[in-house]
């Protein structure tokens, strides 16, 4: 495994930091510490714009490939993440809300707040399938002392299924390029699981652990890109990490500040091309990952 250096890519103009009081999630996590923003969730859209969620003031960020940062939502809420639905439309993990749709620039719907008797714990983190079906995490506060962290499917029926309720915080998830494989980052257990995407027709599918990291709070955010590769960010350790698709260690990239790594992206149309995200700094930044 080589080490690499991340460089300097984007970062939060200031007149997006949030400089009143800190939120409540903002509160909750980083007790006593003030929070221009936590950027969350990187990903790129069919134009290459790079979109970031900020969980603890409710906003998503459109960064054009010029550098350009544009507010496109801003809710009274925490969304986790936000992706694109093959239809289009704006879907968006919220911890306080659940399953939610970005109607507008400030406007959403719930789409779904868990099963009946069985709401959400605080949503995390989600990625959707070729077929349209949706994937997301259920972490709330969970961790080894309460490892009831719960991992769900979203079929493009609109079926809800539970597929996991035994994790110490899921977090990141993201599919192999196949659709094959669904990874699922366990935090609190600095684990990355995996689990075969062909379900079985009831009950809880087999589940193993890929891989075992040490050091920070454990892993955050996943990406893979077309050659398999599964890029893997360390939270408060200030790195990621990136494997191959039988899990052996291709590279270590580490920031030249800030430790709140949070997500990881590749881009689209240089899958060597590692985009890694840092909310202490408000930051992004970027390594290519030899062959």
């Amino acid at each position: 495994m080589i080490r690499l250096t991340a460089e300097p890519a984007l970062i939060l103009p200031e007149e997006h930091r949030h400089r009143g009081e800190p939120s409540d999630w903002a509160k909750m996590t980083r007790p006593g510490q003030p929070m221009h923003s936590f950027l969350e969730a990187a990903f790129f859209d069919e134009d290459r714009n790079l979109w970031l969620s900020d969980v603890p003031y409710g906003r998503v960020f459109r960064v054009s490939p010029e550098g350009d940062w544009q507010l496109v939502h801003r809710i009274d809420g925490e969304p986790h993440a936000m992706r694109i639905a093959p239809d289009g439309r704006h879907i968006a993990v919220d911890y306080r809300h659940g399953l939610i749709e970005l109607t507008g620039p400030d406007s959403f719907s719930v789409l779904s707040t868990g099963l009946e008797g069985q709401p959400f714990l605080g949503l995390s983190d989600m990625c959707y399938g070729a077929d349209g079906t949706l994937w997301f995490t259920d972490s709330g506060r969970t961790s080894l002392s309460d490892p009831t962290g719960r991992v769900y499917c979203l079929t493009p029926a609109g079926d809800l299924r539970l597929l996991l309720d035994c994790v110490p915080y899921s977090n990141g998830i993201c599919l192999s390029p196949d659709g094959a494989w669904l990874y699922i980052a366990v935090t609190r257990a600095n684990q990355v699981w995996r689990l075969s995407a062909r379900l079985p027709d009831s009950g809880q599918p087999m589940v193993g652990t890929f891989l075992h990291l040490s050091g920070g709070l454990g892993p955050d955010g996943l990406a893979t890109n077309v050659r398999g590769w599964l890029a893997v960010a360390q939270a408060q350790a200030g790195r990621a990490y990136v494997f191959d698709a039988l899990g052996d260690a291709l590279a270590e990239v580490r920031l030249p500040e800030g430790q709140w790594t949070t997500s990881v992206t590749f881009h689209p149309d240089t899958p060597n091309r590692l985009y890694i995200v840092d909310a202490q700094t408000g930051s992004v930044f970027t390594s290519d990952i030899p062959d």
